[in-house]
């Protein structure tokens, strides 16, 4: 087995272990959920906090908190299987709240950057927090029309990490281009999975306009 593939698998044991120990407490998943979106305000508050030259500090502190959030996104449904707690509105929950999350970390930086007076990110920011919830969005209504749609690289968990490196390397100016990247990957992963719905959705349209091949006597 090779150094990658020890690593990956004692990192599974891991989550293995706090799963079942989570489990044991009976604490509900949905709470976890919620527990995952306080810890991720708290991160906003660290952006939103920060100024000066030493305004990498709070970003450095913010970076860790949302890694401590990222537990509580991993577990909450490993814990839902594991109890036997899976629910249609538990999913629905677990995606409304991370929503919310998203919503938190870039409001956190919007603040960040309008008390700093730096209105051309003020708006880039704006930017990535809109087209962020636009690919949520138009993935979940997209499969209200068509089984599946996950076009696109600029899932959650790649914006997440991308936050997170953005934080925990501002102090050489990480932040800016993680923002430029969000803003440009995010808006083309929009237009994609538009793109694919389309293609998707007039290929039903011109699948039902066939003839049946039956003919009436």
């Amino acid at each position: 087995m090779s150094w990658t593939g020890a690593f990956g698998r004692a990192c599974w044991v891991l989550l293995h272990q706090i799963v079942q120990g989570i489990a044991k407490t009976g604490i509900s998943p949905n709470w976890l959920t919620f527990i995952g979106l306080i810890i991720n305000i708290l991160a906003a508050v660290l952006f939103g906090f920060a100024k000066g030259d030493d305004h990498w500090r709070m970003f450095l502190y913010a970076g860790l908190v949302i890694i401590g959030a990222g537990i509580f996104d991993m577990v909450d449904g490993r814990v839902a299987r594991a109890t036997g707690q899976v629910t249609i509105f538990g999913a629905f929950f677990d995606s409304v709240i991370d929503r919310y999350s998203d919503v938190a970390l870039f409001f956190g930086l919007l603040v960040y950057y309008a008390r700093a007076n730096r209105f051309f990110y003020v708006v880039l920011v704006a930017i990535v927090m809109v087209s962020s919830v636009m690919v949520s969005y138009t993935r979940a209504r997209a499969e209200s029309l068509i089984p599946q749609c996950k076009a696109g690289f600029m899932e959650r968990p790649e914006r997440i990490v991308l936050v997170i490196i953005g934080g925990l390397f501002e102090k050489w100016g990480a932040m800016a281009p993680v923002l430029w990247v969000l803003a440009v990957i995010s808006t083309i992963t929009v237009i994609h999975r538009i793109r694919f719905t389309y293609e998707q959705t007039t290929a039903m349209q011109d699948k039902l306009k066939k003839p049946t091949g039956i003919q009436a006597i």
